[in-house]
């Protein structure tokens, strides 16, 4: 299976109140590092046969927004073990129940998302590493433990978009 570990995108300040907190939408920087990680998805050529998103309203827009852009016509399946509170042994059960996908995105928050990226590669949780909203890891989990293929966050691919754009060859004239 390819699982596509994503960040939600950028939603504001955190509120005090769980409550308020679980319906805080996306900003529109956050709607913007959505388009932008979806070209790059895009670009890449990833195919999701999934989206598995945290019940968290901003994780959710994330997923539908992605999902739209890679042309994904099914609906979002909400999991609460993508959300801010789970625990990796829930994780791993909602990952088995789309163990016959070959492609899955899955969309939720910090820290138990870079945790369970941790636990994925090592095998006992020994590596940190740090997911950006809107950052994406690729994982191949036909392998054990499971191998790390790219992690890119909207702050490398604005990075690459706007070299690409530049021009390596000195104009000329044709005169």
């Amino acid at each position: 299976m390819n699982l596509y570990l994503m960040r939600h995108a950028h939603a504001g300040v955190p509120r005090e109140n769980p409550v308020l907190d679980a319906k805080r939408a996306l900003i529109k920087e956050g709607r913007e590092q959505c388009m932008l990680m979806a070209r790059v998805l895009s670009a890449l050529k990833v195919q999701v046969d999934v989206i598995v998103s945290s019940p968290l309203k901003r994780a959710l827009q994330t997923a539908q927004f992605v999902g739209t852009e890679l042309g994904y016509d099914a609906r979002v399946e909400i999991s609460p073990a993508l959300g801010p509170d789970a625990d990796f042994a829930s994780f791993q059960q909602m990952l088995a129940r789309y163990s016959e996908c070959e492609g899955v995105l899955a969309v939720g928050h910090n820290p138990n998302l870079f945790q369970f990226l941790g636990r994925l590669i090592t095998g006992n949780g020994g590596a940190a590493i740090r997911m950006r909203k809107g950052s994406v890891a690729h994982l191949d989990l036909d392998r054990h433990p499971a191998l790390l293929q790219w992690l890119i966050d909207p702050r490398s691919a604005r990075y690459i978009y706007a070299s690409v754009q530049k021009s390596s060859r000195p104009k000329t004239s044709r005169k």
